[in-house]
């Protein structure tokens, strides 16, 4: 059987890989410890466990809804961008997706043509240049820097969409208010749109959250702004999030998810309509943090690792040149030795680096993954000595 060169240039998204290595492995027996994805030991919150509870007791039937969402569901996520984000919306500038995959897949296929330069600040999550690379687009990969700055922009040259992620995902990075204006003057300047992804923005520990679309005219610049309810509600199995578009740009979104997989599942609508409407989830950004500090504090005295605390979300991002630049070799030794899986630098376009997903399992099973990193690298380190 032939495939298609479109498929036959694609790859399968690192992430998701390396977690399912793991699974198969646990499955088989193994005692692995999985921190190459982030997924929560917190239920999704308890107004969400009610809202399913309730609409499962009222109705033998799940019913079709709008592709984009139910009218009321886009309505109350209005309500949530008004009280949350500053953000005026209406519910035709919303589509309700299957996460936030779906949402950054349909804007970048509304918004672009094969050929079209997408920009995508490097650590980056995977899935920003794999669906970039499904659509044939060009990708520049450009060093996030420390500082935002007109001049950085003015250097990264003209492009179709600049795809950021606040609160960044792995280094935690919370982009400031002149920082976010930078990013609005770029976009006059250039005509280049912006893909917001803002999943995680209720895990912020130092700083504060501000939308980029509440300090400029995103209908006017085309801004798309995207949510999910998998990291700031622990509901990653729900697959659920939603784009806020300018209007034409939600209906070509809305055009292309009826043929992929029409609306999000009802009940699915329904988690997200009482997760986004119930604010920070209570709890679990102190368990975060405390979980935060304890890695951070086990590996302190490792003379090989390099980690800054990150203000915000549920990944520790790690230097470890000092011992070895080849990441991937690391990660996939570090799991068939230690059993310990985590995501080797070199996935999300930085070798030489590791990140660290915390926030799974006890924290018993937390201080033995840690444990086995640094055994595996004090191993490494004193083989490349003898």
């Amino acid at each position: 059987m032939k495939l298609s060169d479109r498929i036959n240039r694609s790859r399968p998204l690192a992430t998701t890989a390396m977690h399912g290595r793991a699974d198969a492995l646990r499955e088989a027996g193994e005692p692995v410890i999985d921190f190459s994805i982030a997924i929560s030991h917190f239920p999704a919150p308890a107004a969400v466990r009610e809202a399913i509870a309730h609409e499962a007791g009222r109705e033998c039937i799940l019913p079709y809804t709008d592709v984009g969402g139910a009218v009321d569901v886009r309505a109350s996520l209005c309500a949530k961008l008004r009280a949350e984000n500053g953000i005026e919306a209406t519910p035709d500038e919303v589509v309700v997706t299957n996460g936030a995959k779906q949402a950054l897949y349909e804007a970048l296929f509304a918004l672009t043509d094969p050929g079209d330069t997408v920009i995508v600040f490097r650590p980056h999550w995977p899935a920003y240049v794999t669906t970039a690379q499904l659509l044939g687009l060009r990708i520049v990969l450009a060093d996030l820097p420390d500082s935002l700055t007109p001049e950085a922009l003015d250097a990264l040259g003209p492009a179709r969409v600049l795809i950021v992620n606040n609160p960044h995902n792995p280094t935690g990075k919370v982009y400031t208010l002149e920082e976010l204006g930078h990013l609005r003057d770029w976009a006059q300047r250039s005509s280049g749109h912006i893909v917001v992804d803002e999943s995680y923005e209720h895990l912020i520990f130092n700083g504060n959250h501000t939308s980029l679309a509440s300090l400029c005219d995103w209908r006017k610049l085309g801004v798309v702004t995207i949510f999910s309810a998998s990291q700031s509600y622990a509901m990653m199995g729900w697959r659920v999030g939603f784009a806020l578009a300018p209007r034409p740009l939600a209906r070509a979104m809305h055009t292309l998810q009826g043929p992929i997989t029409a609306a999000a599942p009802w009940l699915s609508q329904v988690a997200a309509r009482a997760a986004f409407a119930g604010g920070r989830p209570g709890g679990m950004l102190e368990d975060y943090h405390a979980r935060r500090d304890l890695v951070l504090d086990m590996l302190a005295p490792v003379p090989w690792i390099t980690m800054a605390p990150p203000d915000s979300g549920p990944y520790l991002w790690g230097d470890i040149r000092a011992l070895t630049s080849d990441t991937l070799g690391f990660a996939e030794s570090l799991l068939e030795e230690e059993g310990v899986a985590l995501m080797p630098g070199d996935a999300l376009g930085v070798p030489g680096f590791i990140r660290i997903g915390y926030i799974s399992d006890d924290i018993v099973t937390l201080r033995e993954g840690v444990r086995r990193i640094v055994a595996y690298g004090e191993y490494l380190r004193a083989a490349a000595r003898a």
